[in-house]
C-alpha cells in the first residue's frame, strides 16, 4: 500500500537506529494526548484509555477516549497520530469502532442523541456522517462505552453499551436497512451484571479490598467457531486489579453464560498494572490481541496508559489474554503464533532497583525511583535543559537489547498537544562508566512525543551502565518514573521454587499462596487457571516482599490449579509442579 512505503521511507529518513522495529513494550509508544480531564483542576497531564484497535484493511486503527483524533499503523509498533477533518460535535469518550469490509464505522459514547460516523479513508482523516441520530434511550441507559457489531454469518448488526455500578451492560439489534439505528428503540435489553459475592475478581478497590459498589463497563463482543463472546471491564479503572471478563452465549443477545475462567485478562503486578476495558482484535496473521487501560495516577486517579496483550482461543474454545511478563518487551509476529508465550522475547529486567545517578535534583524527587518500577513515584531534574543526565548500574556487564523511557507530568502547564510538544534525547552505555558509546539519538528525524518511548537497539550492546542524555520535553519540569533497561545477563536463572502451597479461605474468593523463596531471585509469577494445562493468569510479585500473597480474584464454587516460577536478569526458571485442585 502506499502508505505503507511512505511509513517505511520515513523510518529510513530518520537515521541507522530508525530501523523497522521487531519488538513493542507495554505500555505502548504512542504520543499520548493531553486531554480534556486535567481541566477538572487545572492539572495538566497525558492521558489514554478504554483502547478500541481496530484491523482495517491491512492496517491498524487505536481510538482512545478524548484524544482529538485517533492512531494509524501498518505494523502495530510504529503509530502515527491522525487529526480528522470534520470532528463530531465534542471529543469522544469510550468510542465504538468497527471495520466491515471497506468501511470503518465509528460511534461515541452519550446519553444524547448522536450519528454513527464512517470513513472510506481513516489514514487520511477522512470523517462523514452514517447516519444523522440514534433514537434516544432513556436517561442514565447510555449508550455509554458502546461497541458495534456486526455477524458475518447473519449480516446483522447490533450495538452493546454500559458504564455503571448500578445498571447491567445493555445490549440491541441495530437496522441496516435505516442506516443503523435500533430496529426498534424499545427494544434494548439487559445483557449481564455483576455478581461481586461470587467472582472475586469483579470486587472494587486495590487487590479487591474496597466494599464499594464495582463498576462494569467497555463492552465488547468477538464471534469465534460459532460462540459470541461478551466482554466487559470491571472493577474499576482507577486500580491495578482493572481486568477484562467474559460471557458466552450462542446468540449475539444471549443468554449468555458466566466463563468459569475468568477473568480473561489480569495484571495486577508489575509496572503497568490494569489491563481492563479493551478489546479484541486479530492481525494480519490471524494472531488474537485483547487491549486494556493501565493505571498512572500521578496527577490524577484517571491517568492512565494503554496496553496490548497476545490473546487467544484454545482448543476448547477458552478465550484468554497472556499478561505474563506483560509490561517487558514482546516480538512483533511475523506469522501466527502456535504456543502462548512465542512472543516473549527473554529480554529480562536488567535494573530492579539497581543504583540510578542523575546530573541533577529537584527536591526530594530522587535518581533512585526510576529503578523501582513504580509509575507513581519518579526523579525529576533541577532543570528542564539539554545536558541533563540520568544513569543506571546494572551491577555486572549485560547484553543490552532494548530501554524504555517513561516520562512523567510534573506540574505541568500544558493543555494542548502540537508541534513544540514533544521528547528527544540521546542513551549511551558504558563498561566502565567513563567511556561512553552512544546507542540511541532521539534528537534526530521526526519529531514527536513519546510519554512511553521505547527504544529497540539494532544490535545487543554489552554494558555494565546505561545514561539517558535529555534533550527536549515540552513541560515545565523533565521528571522519569521509569528507565526501565531490558536484555540478557551473564549469569545464571534462578532456581525453581519449592514448596507451593495454596489454600483456599472461607471466603472461597480468595486464597493464600505461599513458597519457599529463592536465592537471586529478582521476582516471581503465580500462575493459575481452572486446568493444569490452562495456567492463563498470572500474578508478578516482586522478591523482596514476603514469600505470600492473597489471591482475591476466584471464583466461588471453581476449582484452580496453581504453579510458580522465578525469575532474575539471567532469565527464568522451569514453571514448579502444579498444585491443585484447590
Amino acid at each position: 500500500m502506499k502508505t505503507s512505503w511512505l511509513w517505511a521511507l520515513a523510518w529510513l529518513l530518520a537515521g541507522p537506529l530508525a530501523a523497522q522495529p521487531r519488538t513493542y513494550c507495554n505500555p505502548i509508544d504512542i504520543d499520548y494526548r493531553y486531554n480534556y480531564e486535567q481541566l477538572n483542576d487545572s492539572i495538566s497531564y497525558r492521558s489514554a484509555a478504554d483502547p478500541v484497535i481496530i484491523n482495517h484493511r491491512g492496517e491498524y486503527y487505536l481510538f482512545a477516549t478524548i484524544s482529538g483524533g485517533w492512531w494509524h499503523s501498518p505494523d502495530l509498533a510504529t503509530w502515527r497520530f491522525v487529526t480528522p477533518d470534520k470532528w463530531p460535535m465534542e471529543d469522544m469518550c469510550a468510542p465504538a469502532a468497527l471495520s466491515v469490509r471497506d468501511t470503518l464505522y465509528l460511534f461515541q459514547s452519550t446519553f444524547e442523541q448522536r450519528p454513527i460516523f464512517y470513513s472510506l479513508q481513516p489514514a487520511q482523516g477522512k470523517l462523514r456522517f452514517y447516519n444523522r441520530w440514534l433514537p434516544r434511550l432513556p436517561p442514565l441507559i447510555g449508550p455509554w462505552d458502546p461497541a458495534l457489531f456486526h455477524d458475518p454469518d447473519t449480516e446483522r448488526w447490533y450495538m452493546y453499551w454500559g458504564s455503571s455500578n448500578n445498571f447491567p451492560l445493555f445490549g440491541a439489534e441495530l437496522d441496516k436497512n435505516r442506516r443503523l439505528t435500533y430496529k426498534n428503540p424499545a427494544d434494548y435489553r439487559p445483557l449481564i451484571f455483576l455478581h461481586p459475592e461470587k467472582h472475586g475478581w469483579e470486587r472494587f478497590g486495590p487487590n479487591h479490598t474496597s466494599p464499594i459498589k464495582p463498576f462494569m463497563e467497555g463492552a465488547w463482543m468477538t464471534k469465534h467457531r460459532g460462540q459470541y463472546f461478551l466482554q466487559y471491564g470491571a472493577p474499576g479503572t482507577e486500580y491495578n486489579v482493572y481486568a477484562n471478563g467474559t460471557y458466552v452465549g450462542s446468540h449475539p443477545l444471549g443468554p449468555f453464560t458466566y466463563a468459569p475462567y475468568n477473568p480473561i485478562s489480569y495484571r495486577p503486578g508489575g509496572f503497568a498494572t490494569g489491563a481492563g476495558h479493551g478489546n479484541t482484535f486479530q492481525d494480519n496473521y490471524g494472531n488474537y490481541w485483547n487491549t486494556g487501560t493501565c493505571w498512572v495516577a500521578v496527577n490524577w486517579n484517571f491517568e492512565r496508559r494503554i496496553v496490548m496483550f497476545p490473546a487467544g482461543f484454545d482448543a476448547d474454545n477458552q478465550l484468554f489474554a497472556n499478561t505474563r511478563f506483560g509490561d517487558w518487551p514482546h516480538w512483533l509476529p511475523t506469522r501466527r503464533w502456535q504456543q502462548k508465550d512465542e512472543l516473549f522475547t527473554g529480554w529480562m529486567l536488567l535494573n530492579y532497583r539497581k543504583p540510578a545517578t542523575a546530573s541533577s535534583t529537584l527536591d526530594t524527587l530522587q535518581a533512585q525511583r526510576v529503578t523501582d518500577e513504580n509509575p507513581r513515584t519518579f526523579w525529576v531534574a533541577r532543570h528542564n535543559r539539554p545536558g541533563e543526565w540520568l544513569a543506571t548500574d546494572l551491577g555486572a556487564p549485560c547484553r543490552v537489547h532494548a530501554v524504555q523511557v517513561n516520562f512523567t507530568d510534573y506540574r505541568s502547564n500544558l493543555f494542548a498537544t502540537d508541534s513544540t510538544v514533544y521528547t528527544a534525547f540521546k542513551i549511551s552505555t558504558s563498561l566502565n562508566g567513563t567511556d561512553w558509546q552512544a546507542v540511541a539519538d532521539l534528537t534526530q528525524g521526526p519529531r514527536r512525543d513519546r510519554a512511553c518511548a521505547y527504544v529497540e537497539l539494532p544490535a545487543p550492546v554489552r554494558a555494565r551502565y546505561l545514561r539517558y542524555e535529555h534533550g527536549h520535553v515540552a513541560a515545565p519540569h523533565l521528571a522519569i518514573s521509569a528507565l526501565r533497561v531490558f536484555g540478557q545477563g551473564e549469569g545464571r536463572g534462578p532456581a525453581t521454587p519449592r514448596s507451593l502451597q495454596v489454600r483456599r479461605q472461607t471466603d472461597a474468593r480468595n486464597a493464600d499462596v505461599n513458597w519457599q523463596p529463592v536465592p537471586g531471585a529478582v521476582g516471581y509469577n503465580i500462575l493459575w487457571g481452572i486446568a493444569p494445562g490452562k495456567l492463563y493468569q498470572t500474578y508478578q510479585v516482586w522478591a523482596e516482599a514476603p514469600p505470600q500473597l492473597e489471591l482475591r480474584a476466584l471464583t466461588v464454587g471453581q476449582t484452580y490449579y496453581f504453579a510458580i516460577e522465578a525469575f532474575n536478569e539471567n532469565g527464568v526458571s522451569k514453571v514448579s509442579e502444579v498444585v491443585g485442585p484447590r
